[in-house]
């Protein structure tokens, strides 16, 4: 299986070998079902958005990773960020991806994922799958349950022995059962040729049969949540995020493709938000409360730091560089706003950087409150690792003045 790192907001050309004619048609329709919004259709190629993730299509696979201008740093250390950015905000569960075992198995993020459904599914298996009752219309040797007289009739003249009707069963082959039968077909058709396929047969084998399924987004809406299918919760989000973003008919003939993308945006929001969390000093730190505006329009900033009843700080995530530019002008009238409606002093406009960078709060004009500009870099100083203190060094830029 051919395989491409690209960086978010790259451009990447049809090229023999690599992207060809055939996944560029797939990957036109995929964005098409969608809106447009991954990436941008060029004559020649692709130019990717802010999304980031994998996309694996007939035989390839696109890992899309993000960025800072000018860091420096190459896919390998971009591709390990990602990932445990994902981890820390609970979107991936991972130990630590050891880099040699990377090299030689060619491990995308598109791996890690269905190790972790396979994972889960196992251990379903070993503490032991529960059965349910469900109501089953068939031709039976007995009679039980209701009898479906016209069907009985239409069936049965003949097989006097036989009756037709609606009963109860209890047995493995129900709703939840049948959404990871097909999570774990689409695992298995998608991993052919590397090391996991051997592992998901594996796990069929063991899985009881089920009857095949086209579950969509309503169907995981009937799952009940219950006290008995609390287990279940950690697999059945995964293999909703594995089904619905498979799409085996978006080309006419047979391109199985899914395309497991994340919003860079939302992601740094979130991560931030789990930073600030983590170093918080009797703090209240939330993420995206409303308060009304206008005609059903409401205001939402990214985190609200509450430090008591009287101090109320506003933060607002950008992914982008900034390094040689200012922020918009719509961005300060929305950290202005912000701070008129929660009654707080103090706003910040947080972005990615190389380094750590914060001048202070100044005032808007004639006003009391102040909005600052932060940039934080995501790693360690001389290191690829990620550096996990990032939340204090925000809150103290919040202490200064």
């Amino acid at each position: 299986m051919n395989s491409i790192q690209v960086f978010e907001h790259s451009f990447l050309p049809i090229e023999k070998g690599k992207l060809e004619q055939r996944h560029f048609v797939a990957l036109s329709q995929l964005n098409a079902l969608h809106n447009d919004k991954y990436f941008d259709i060029r004559h020649n190629g692709i130019k990717f958005k802010q999304y980031v993730g994998v996309i694996q299509v007939n035989g390839l696979t696109i890992e899309i990773l993000p960025k800072i201008d000018n860091d420096g740093k190459d896919e390998s250390v971009w591709q390990k960020a990602l990932i445990e950015m994902l981890r820390i905000t609970r979107k991936l569960k991972v130990q630590q991806v050891d880099e040699a075992h990377v090299k030689k198995q060619q491990i995308h993020l598109l791996d890690i994922y269905f190790e972790w459904f396979l994972n889960e599914v196992q251990l379903l298996l070993h503490q032991g799958l529960i059965k349910k009752y469900y109501k089953e219309t068939s031709n039976v040797k007995a009679l039980k349950g209701k009898l479906e007289f016209a069907k009985h009739i239409s069936h049965n003249l003949v097989h006097k022995e036989r009756f037709y009707t609606t009963h109860q069963v209890y047995d493995k082959d129900h709703l939840i059962h049948q959404i990871l039968g097909q999570a774990l077909e689409i695992v298995a058709s998608l991993s052919k040729g590397n090391y996991l396929y051997s592992s998901c047969k594996t796990v069929q084998l063991n899985f009881p049969e089920v009857k095949t399924i086209q579950a969509n987004e309503q169907t995981f809406s009937k799952i009940p949540n219950t006290r008995k299918t609390a287990p279940y919760a950690t697999v059945l989000k995964i293999a909703r995020l594995i089904i619905l973003n498979y799409a085996p008919n978006v080309q006419h003939g047979s391109e199985k493709m899914i395309a497991l993308l994340f919003d860079m945006n939302a992601l740094w929001e979130e991560y931030i938000l789990v930073r600030l969390q983590q170093a918080n000093k009797g703090l209240r730190i939330l993420g995206q409360r409303r308060k009304a505006f206008w005609e059903g329009i409401a205001l939402k900033p990214d985190i609200v730091i509450q430090k008591d009843e009287e101090t109320t700080y506003i933060l607002d995530t950008k992914w982008k560089n900034i390094a040689y530019t200012k922020p918009s002008t719509q961005d300060l009238r929305q950290m202005f706003v912000y701070n008129e409606y929660w009654c707080s002093k103090k706003a910040m406009l947080l972005y990615p950087s190389t380094e750590h960078v914060f001048n202070g709060f100044k005032e808007f004009n004639d006003r009391q409150q102040k909005c600052g500009l932060g940039q934080v870099s995501i790693f360690k100083e001389d290191s690829s690792e990620l550096d996990d203190t990032i939340g204090t060094t925000i809150l103290e830029w919040f202490e200064k003045d």
